[in-house]
């Protein structure tokens, strides 16, 4: 078909987010644009676990800053498996280039969530995007 969708490289996601109308938010608008949900957590412990014990995450959106410690931590060991991070936070600390592939600003809004999610998609695939999202930011390491 010359004209069909793209497949998507892009499909499983794992939320972690402690703000829970963030959370809910986030979760239902990704399923409504036919992603699949791999968890929606709230606690790094709670990330540690599903990053160790399911099979395929294709990406995490990561809050930095939750209830029972860093994102970092958690950016960390999704980097240990081979899982890459876009940190969705109020403020997207110095480090964050070492251990994620981007950073969204808080708040933002939901097509501007899907524009950056493209954009990782396609710098995964070797394709970097002309225009960023605002608020949006790759690294080098993607």
């Amino acid at each position: 078909m010359l004209f069909g969708k793209k497949t998507r490289r892009i499909t499983k996601l794992l939320i972690v987010e402690d703000e829970p109308l963030v959370a809910f938010d986030t979760e239902h608008f990704l399923r409504d644009e036919a992603f699949e949900i791999v968890a929606t957590v709230d606690r790094v412990a709670d990330a540690m676990v599903v990053i160790r014990d399911t099979g395929e995450i294709d990406l995490m959106l990561v809050d930095v800053n939750l209830a029972d410690g860093s994102g970092l931590d958690v950016a960390r060991a999704a980097q240990e498996a081979g899982i890459p991070v876009m940190f969705v936070t109020g403020e997207c600390p110095a480090e964050a280039s070492a251990v994620a592939v981007a950073c969204l600003d808080k708040p933002y809004a939901q097509r501007t969530l899907l524009a950056a999610i493209r954009a990782v998609e396609g710098v995964l695939d070797g394709k970097p995007p002309k225009r960023l999202p605002a608020g949006f930011r790759l690294f080098e390491t993607a």
